[in-house]
């Protein structure tokens, strides 16, 4: 019995020299812990404002947030484990050991993340509008930090990682697209009635826009016709419902005014020795 009374109370005192020693140094440090969460949050909103000058997808926007209120709260944790009397050249030393193998095995995912970046601070393109890299093209429908999604005229979606496109050579078509139609007259056409009900149907087209006005012109002298380029710009969306609408017009109005659109032909003659 006296030696578990013995027992505890030498627990005890050893518990009381810890709290003297090290209990201000500890609360110390969840002040410090505690600062660092209200400093970050504080950063953050800051930088809140500021990145909406930017016009960044609001996910991409929350992630940089989110990693500067990281970064400040580890620069207070270090001056918390500094005031603990931790020995930070061994764990920083081990940190970066564990940081190189971890870079090394993640740097396609690292180059996406700097390649990301890079799109969302010089703006090459933005969701919405039409461009066409890496053989690939389609409406930006997403930007992240990894990848670029892209919402192809089929309705598929094609998913680019951000390394493939930063250094390339994109085109960049904006929010509207230049239709270009090609219809073959017969070379006795009156080309000025032919291009006459052409610019009729681009006027009562509604998806055709007037700004920029659309461009009619003869294009080629064919072999068997005179063809005619109709080029009117429309928004990126309506680009298939326009081509299709401009073509069927364009067929019906023709045969109503009598303007023929010849087929291929070709003359092959035969010539024979005579016997």
């Amino acid at each position: 019995m006296d030696d578990q009374l013995q027992t505890i109370a030498q627990v005890k005192a050893t518990a009381i020299d810890l709290a003297i020693k090290f209990g201000p140094k500890l609360f110390a440090a969840i002040l410090i812990l505690v600062a660092g969460a209200f400093v970050g949050r504080w950063i953050g909103r800051l930088m809140d404002s500021a990145l909406s000058k930017f016009e960044l997808e609001p996910p991409v926007r929350l992630l940089l947030i989110r990693i500067v209120r990281v970064v400040v709260f580890g620069l207070f944790l270090i001056m918390a484990l500094q005031n603990l009397g931790v020995e930070l050249l061994p764990l920083i030393a081990g940190l970066g050991v564990a940081g190189a193998g971890i870079a090394l095995a993640t740097q396609g995912v690292l180059s996406n993340v700097v390649a990301g970046l890079t799109i969302i601070f010089t703006k090459p393109y933005r969701v919405g509008e039409y461009i066409s890299i890496v053989e690939e093209e389609g409406e930006v429908e997403m930007i992240t930090l990894f990848n670029t999604r892209l919402l192809h005229i089929d309705r598929s979606r094609v998913v680019i990682p951000n390394r493939k496109i930063v250094g390339e050579i994109l085109h960049n078509f904006g929010t509207i697209r230049q239709v270009h139609v090609v219809v073959g007259v017969a070379y006795d056409t009156d080309l000025n009635q032919a291009v006459g009900v052409i610019r009729e149907i681009l006027d009562a087209n509604d998806h055709v826009l007037r700004d920029p006005a659309p461009d009619v012109r003869v294009e080629l002298l064919a072999d068997s016709s005179i063809n005619i380029a109709i080029k009117p710009w429309v928004a990126v969306p309506d680009y298939n419902a326009a081509c299709g609408e401009i073509n069927q017009a364009v067929a019906e109005r023709f045969r109503e005014r009598g303007i023929v659109i010849p087929f291929p032909q070709r003359e092959v003659r035969l010539l024979g020795k005579s016997a």
